[in-house]
């Protein structure tokens, strides 16, 4: 069912006989019933449910702090259910949680209290709204935001300085309670940087902050340019003008087109006399774009002895290469693993798409030792994209700090199959900060010059 739901919103029906714009919509619609009643979200589903609901709840009267915590607020790529937290006088609780019950996305009311009031969507997400006093709020926030395993061993440190920390307070001499303002101050006055929420799993974090070795992570806004998106040359919904000018509304200052190469039928791959027309096409309009590029690129099929679907004189024609695998995902990981290797070691290719090719919670990924991909990117400096459709987040992010120990590059790619898509890239952002990256560590954060150079440097050996 995920695979059909992402081959719709790739574009992948319309030209099918018998299937159209309008089949895409229905199947859509139908597979949104199937989710509704599911256990387990994509982060896009959960951050709309999130969102609408946080911007209600934010303006109660009496609401004096709000803030979505949890899994959502950790930036989690699946979401069990949406975290709000309040503070409020004790003498308005009762008509916050009253409104907070009847909003309009609400269809079930599963438990209500004074403290806490869990509700079912009309999107089939649980939503649990808590409300603290003021004093408790950053106590909470930093309780409900971190993982079971991030909170163990957080009580476990503060025991060691002789403090006890919970859901209620920092206490001194078990009864004490040393006062903070915001979670910044928690941090502080157990003498350590302050850990932001994408890193609060117990995955190094509390070391490195108590080593002052906490980074300053990447931001959407440090990001310069869109690398791979499709347009209708391919299997895109929209003109590569088109993209081009949501790129440039959106503040970027570069587009990567990257549609598919000729092996992917299924999705219109591109034939070596449709690549220069296209080529044609993207010269023309760099020729009337102000402020603003069009690189040109390919996701090139990586076929399953590891060769490349295109002769390296075509190759060269684009300005930098990703090489995906799209078809035969039954591989043993030794054959998995020497495909993208050897596809890795053509000079042409600059990146990796979606390395695993998983559709979470639709798919796992074809078996592959990451481990090894991930020094042989390091060896022969090829980036590997971190997939930032809500759909695949792939690379993983508990490999992505690993890959950035070794120096290697990952590229923040929206794989945006309309304009729309474009907006996809701040789930990647979420993933990336997740896995430790700043922006030196972010392939995009460069300009279209340095991306250019970076890619050239490859081909020169």
């Amino acid at each position: 069912v995920g695979e059909l739901e992402y081959a719709c919103k790739e574009n992948r029906l319309s030209d099918l006989e018998g299937f159209g714009e309008k089949t895409q919509e229905k199947i859509l619609l139908g597979i949104g019933m199937l989710k509704k009643y599911s256990e387990r979200h994509l982060i896009s589903t959960a951050s709309e449910s999130g969102q609408t609901l946080f911007e209600q709840v934010k303006n109660f009267p009496g609401v004096v702090r709000c803030e979505i915590a949890g899994s959502l607020r950790r930036r989690r790529e699946t979401i069990k259910d949406i975290d709000i937290l309040v503070s409020a006088a004790d003498e308005n609780r009762e008509k916050i949680m009253d409104r907070f019950s009847t909003l309009p996305e609400v269809e079930v009311v599963s438990g209500k209290g004074k403290t806490k009031t869990s509700v079912v969507l009309q999107s089939g997400m649980n939503a649990d709204l808590r409300i603290v006093s003021d004093e408790q709020y950053p106590y909470a926030l930093h309780h409900f935001t971190g993982s079971k395993e991030h909170n163990v061993a957080m009580r476990g440190y503060a025991q060691k300085l002789n403090m006890k920390m919970n859901e209620y307070g920092l206490f001194r001499n078990e009864t004490e309670n040393i006062p903070c303002r915001t979670e910044a101050e928690i941090f502080g006055k157990l003498k350590m940087q302050y850990i932001p929420p994408e890193l609060r799993e117990n995955y190094g974090e509390i070391e490195a902050a108590l080593g002052n070795e906490i980074p300053e992570l990447v931001e959407q806004k440090d990001l310069r340019g869109m690398i791979h998106c499709h347009s209708h040359y391919s299997d895109g919904a929209n003109t590569v003008e088109e993209m081009a000018r949501a790129c440039r509304e959106a503040g970027y200052e570069y587009l990567v087109i990257s549609d598919h190469s000729k092996s992917a039928a299924y999705a219109n791959g591109l034939s070596e006399e449709r690549i220069r027309a296209q080529h044609r096409e993207i010269d023309e309009l760099n020729g009337r774009l102000k402020d603003f590029r069009i690189l040109k690129s390919i996701e090139c099929d990586i076929l399953p002895d590891g060769r490349l679907d295109y002769s390296d004189e075509v190759l060269a024609g684009f300005d930098l290469v990703i090489a995906s695998i799209h078809s035969k995902f039954k591989m043993t990981e030794e054959e998995g693993t020497r495909s993208v290797i050897r596809a890795m070691e053509n000079p042409f290719v600059t990146i990796v798409g979606h390395p695993t090719g998983r559709l979470l919670l639709a798919r796992e990924g074809y078996p592959i030792d990451m481990e090894q991909i991930i020094r042989t990117a390091a060896d022969l400096q090829v980036s590997i994209e971190l997939n930032a459709n809500p759909h695949r987040l792939d690379i993983d992010w508990r490999l992505i700090k690993g890959s950035k120990d070794l120096g290697v590059k990952i590229s923040i790619n929206p794989d945006a199959h309309r304009t729309e898509g474009i907006q996809d890239v701040k789930y990647g952002v979420g993933v990336a900060r997740k896995g430790w990256l700043t922006k030196p560590d972010v392939l995009n954060c460069l300009s279209a010059e340095e991306l250019i150079r970076f890619a050239a440097k490859r081909r020169a050996g």
